[in-house]
């Protein structure tokens, strides 16, 4: 059987590397009858006087034909005498750098091209960075365009010297440096008789014998829960992928993360039972007792693979948000997510020189290390030992959308050293003392709704009512608790973030607690009621701007039209008003007393 290679191209805008593999493709014969055709055809009209424009192979898009550009990934497959292979022709525009990405993370081995006219640039760097940071071993740089430099040797032994002085530390395992021209055949599938100073392979005939097996080392059995599989009330089997090692029948595996212990009943790939699997096959797997395992456990043999809540990891950020410390996303290792939190970015790393750079937020296409929390523990490896357990992805709560990916580097040792203490007396025990239903009552709205006179007349009315209460109010907050915190992004995340906290606390504790916060962005209210829980009630005081501005009780509003306040809610800096809150009032519509009356009746259903 032949071996399969998958590859990726990548570099800058307009290196070539659609032309590359086109004319690879073209030269080898490795194209159907009528594709060679189509491609003759369609070049006639292209933009190469009536030459064949090879890049039309990989650019399918109309967009990519019309900008000359290759926008979305490409996947091709083919195969010669010596083997079969996979490449994804990946986009050189920064725009589209999540795009190379995703083509990285499948990848065995990369080609970075770059015009020899222009040498090493940013991107190439960018792009070498992300190949490293996605496990790529192999990499091979292809000086595209050698014709218009002449097949100059000493300019490419520098864009050679060059290339390697930057990827030096980067944990390669081999790097090609082929001289080439994609459009007039240099050195792609033969050698060149325009470079007789370069005495290596050219690259077809590299791809078709480099050698990317991976060390065949005795790792220990490996594999993430996908689903669990109960068609009847007699079998309970687990499903999955094999990350790691092998697993035959009889063999005691641990589950993570509860670390119980059992043996293998049976194993099945597809509805076959075999006696053993290895790495790479779907199974199913039955134990000899029941155990606590769900989608994004894990079954191992492995002695060392972690459980933690909070993690270091270093991401390429791919939103066009930035990110900002505070922020809470949707963390997925394995076939597992959970929400998290970004809780503090310890530096960005240069992509020219690699140093890192302090910072406080990070923008599009920037690679950045992050501590990341979690809600509830998860379990890891390192990248480096196991790909699908040490690479993650964060995930935009309110769009779904891919914000980040990137690797696991460590765990925290706070996330170990510091356990949870539970006590004898519960919130239950608290509530029942009480006679009450903890809750937090989670007021939102713009400076100047009316938020916080609403808040302090509801909870007068509870507390006339028999109710024990808490109100935490903005400003009041401000000046003890969150002292430290100014009003830029970051800081009001953190702001809302130990608001929860307390909140929650006060909740344990048996109190209904009322909060009057602006909190103004969606994702933080969110993070908060994952933190709350089930007592989270969210009012939404949805008193519009002009009549806001109009009580201007502070004189905030005239400030910030003068430009004396900056991230000013509403004015500067925006407020994502709530979707679906528990209750929403205007209280430009009622009196302060018709709004409490309000307010309380639609509580009162949730204190029953």
């Amino acid at each position: 059987m032949k071996s399969l290679l998958k590859f990726i191209t990548c570099g800058s805008v307009d290196d070539g590397k659609s032309t590359l593999i086109g004319h690879m493709l073209y030269d080898a014969k490795l194209l159907f009858a009528d594709q060679a055709e189509a491609l003759e055809l369609d070049s006639k009209i292209g933009s190469r006087g009536g030459e064949i424009d090879y890049s039309l192979l990989l650019d399918g898009l109309m967009a990519e034909r019309e900008q000359g550009i290759t926008i979305d990934v490409a996947y091709r497959y083919f195969t010669t005498d010596h083997r079969s292979f996979i490449v994804a022709d990946t986009p050189g525009h920064e725009e589209y750098t999540r795009n190379m990405a995703v083509g990285a993370s499948f990848a065995d081995l990369a080609i970075i091209l770059v015009d020899a006219t222009k040498g090493v640039i940013s991107q190439t760097k960018r792009h070498a960075r992300i190949c490293s940071l996605m496990g790529i071993k192999h990499l091979v740089l292809a000086v595209n365009k050698m014709d218009l430099i002449s097949f100059d040797q000493k300019r490419f032994n520098e864009i050679k010297e060059e290339f390697i002085q930057m990827t030096y530390g980067f944990n390669l395992e081999s790097i090609q440096v082929i001289p080439v021209s994609a459009t007039e055949g240099d050195n792609i599938t033969k050698k060149s008789g325009n470079t007789l100073w370069y005495d290596d392979l050219p690259l077809l005939p590299y791809l078709e014998s480099v050698d990317v097996r991976k060390e065949n080392e005795q790792k220990s059995f490996v594999m993430p829960v996908q689903r669990v599989s109960r068609p009847n009330h007699t079998f309970r089997g687990f499903q999955g992928q094999i990350e790691a090692g092998r697993i035959s029948v009889g063999e005691e595996v641990t589950t993570l993360p509860s670390h119980e212990k059992a043996k293998v009943k049976s194993i099945l790939v597809t509805d076959k039972e075999v006696d053993a699997a290895i790495v790479g096959q779907p199974v199913t797997i039955q134990l000899d007792r029941e155990v606590d395992v769900s989608r994004g456990c894990v079954l191992t043999t492995a002695q060392d693979i972690q459980v933690t809540d909070m993690f270091t990891a270093t991401i390429l950020w791919m939103d066009d948000a930035p990110l900002v410390s505070g922020r809470n996303y949707l963390v997925k290792v394995g076939t597992k997510i959970l929400p998290g939190t970004v809780m503090s970015i310890k530096h960005k790393i240069d992509i020219n020189t690699g140093k890192q750079i302090p910072a406080d937020r990070t923008f599009k296409n920037e690679l950045v290390e992050c501590d990341i929390s979690l809600s509830e523990n998860m379990v890891f490896d390192t990248f480096e030992n196991n790909e699908a357990l040490g690479g993650l992805i964060l995930i935009d709560r309110v769009t779904n959308m891919t914000s980040a990916c990137g690797v696991i580097n460590h765990a925290l040792r706070r996330s170990t050293n510091i356990v949870w203490q539970d006590t004898d007396i519960s919130r239950e025990i608290r509530s029942q003392q009480k006679g009450q239903k903890p809750l937090t009552l989670w007021f939102t709205g713009l400076s100047g709704s009316g938020k916080s006179t609403l808040a302090n007349e509801v909870e007068k009315r509870l507390v006339s009512m028999g109710y024990h209460t808490m109100l935490l109010d903005g400003d009041n907050v401000r000046h003890g608790l969150n002292k430290n915190l100014g009003f830029k992004e970051s800081d009001r995340i953190e702001n809302i973030r130990r608001i929860a906290e307390v909140a929650k606390l006060m909740n344990d504790a048996g109190l209904i607690t009322l909060t009057s916060f602006i909190s103004p962005y969606e994702s933080d209210r969110k993070n908060a009621r994952e933190i709350i829980g089930e007592e989270y009630i969210e009012i939404f005081v949805s008193t519009p701007l002009e009549e806001c501005e109009k009580r201007d009780v502070k004189g905030l509003y005239k400030k910030a039209r003068a430009g004396q306040i900056p991230n000013f809610t509403g004015i500067s800096s925006p407020y994502e008003s709530p979707e679906n809150p528990e209750i929403e009032i205007d209280t430009s519509r009622y009196s302060l007393e018709e709004a409490t009356d309000y307010v309380v009746k639609k509580i009162m259903k949730y204190l029953d």
